[in-house]
């Protein structure tokens, strides 16, 4: 297989692991009342899925930097087609919480791999597409999933069973692909110690991965409440029941982070980040004075524009970052961004849904969007104010081949 269809391979793999992390989102109503659990037992299916993720970011989020990309990758994608048999045959919230968090596991164990892959063989040193890709794929995915489910939920037979099935498949056939993939990485000493759960950023990229944090949590806190309660949100507090607009809420987010991503590709990572999270707080305003005056064209107006600071920033983030460590140090680096994102993914929402038999959807959702403006605003505060990184790109390890122009 040629370095040219391995990228594509690489980027249409996490667009599928996005896919199936949004799927679910349109189903948790329909779980919901077909075996009548609590909110809090609602967010805490979605959240075990992130948590699992972090586990195996902590022990194999480095793994393929030792061991090589592809045999990380085919395991990933074998427990990924698992965890969608599991959905597939589920019987209770006993069963989502395991499909979730295997699931979890399998989207963990790739996502170093599939990130740094994408910038091992991207066009040529210095493209921003590696980069670009990392950004955009997993909104993309996102959308993508949480749309598709959503139309098979409203108008498809079988929904909670259709689209697992189609989705076990896809991941099974990736696993055959990726396993003719040449690899960029030559097997090294260390594969064990790399196990040891920790966190691990290049020294010359922690003053811009401290100064992205804010950025991180502020983008994936929100997409959290979206992909957890977003559709309850739809219809308890805006009363639309559909379930495909309960998907295409999801959708409307990640989705507009997508194209907003695309469109800002060629700036300086830098503004982008401070133009993401200065949009990102005025589309969350917005959707809370829809959802203070029941207004859907509204709400879906400030989601639009809070999904495109919702890509914008993680792109300016991921861009800030990219050029700052070895090939050898790239899928701990990024395994460090997914951590502090799936964190920001996970224990907000979670609390979230704890509080919302206590307080009510729409007081909880208000204060969750104030507590991520302010974060948002810390962000483009931070960025704007700190002096640009004087690091440059790191040199190319010792032996490491030029890749050619695709």
């Amino acid at each position: 297989m040629s370095r040219r269809a391995g990228f594509w391979l690489f980027a249409g793999t996490l667009l599928a692991f996005m896919a199936a992390a949004g799927a679910p989102s349109p189903l948790y109503v329909v779980y919901q009342a077909r075996w009548g659990f609590s909110p809090a037992t609602l967010t805490a299916v979605f959240a075990v899925y992130a948590l699992a993720l972090l586990c195996a970011l902590l022990t194999v989020g480095g793994l393929s930097d030792f061991v090589g990309r592809r045999p990380v990758l085919v395991v990933a994608l074998l427990l990924e087609a698992v965890a969608m048999a599991m959905f597939l045959t589920a019987g209770g919230a006993g069963h989502l919480l395991l499909a979730r968090a295997l699931q979890g596991l399998a989207t963990g164990a790739a996502a170093g791999a599939i990130s740094a892959g994408l910038v091992d063989l991207q066009p040529a040193p210095g493209s921003r597409l590696g980069s670009l890709l990392n950004s955009v794929a997993p909104t993309a995915g996102l959308a993508a999933g949480a749309l598709g489910t959503g139309l098979l939920v409203q108008y498809a037979p079988a929904p909670t069973a259709l689209v697992f099935a189609l989705l076990t498949v896809v991941f099974l056939v990736l696993a055959c692909a990726v396993a003719f993939l040449p690899d960029t990485v030559e097997p090294r000493p260390g594969a064990l110690a790399s196990l040891r759960p920790k966190v691990s950023v290049p020294t010359g990229a922690r003053g811009v991965f401290l100064a992205a944090l804010p950025c991180l949590v502020a983008t994936w806190a929100l997409g959290g409440l979206y992909l957890s309660l977003g559709p309850s949100l739809m219809a308890g507090v805006l009363h639309v029941g559909d379930h495909f607009v309960g998907g295409l809420v999801v959708t409307a987010l990640t989705g507009a982070g997508a194209v907003a991503s695309t469109v800002v590709r060629d700036l300086p990572p830098r503004r982008v980040m401070i133009i993401g999270s200065a949009t990102l707080a005025a589309g969350i305003a917005v959707t809370l004075a829809a959802l203070a005056v029941s207004s859907v064209l509204l709400f879906f107006a400030g989601t639009i524009v809070a999904g495109s600071g919702f890509g914008t920033s993680f792109l300016g983030a991921f861009r800030s970052l990219a050029t700052l460590a070895a090939p050898s140090e790239r899928a701990e680096l990024f395994a460090a961004v997914y951590l502090a994102s799936y964190l920001a993914f996970s224990i907000p929402a979670v609390l979230a849904g704890k509080a919302v038999p206590a307080f009510g959807l729409e007081p909880t959702a208000l204060t969750y969007g104030v507590l991520v403006i302010a974060l948002a605003l810390l962000s483009a505060t931070i960025t704007a104010t700190r002096r640009p990184s004087l690091a440059h790109r790191t040199p190319p390890a010792p032996g490491e081949r030029t890749i050619r122009s695709l």
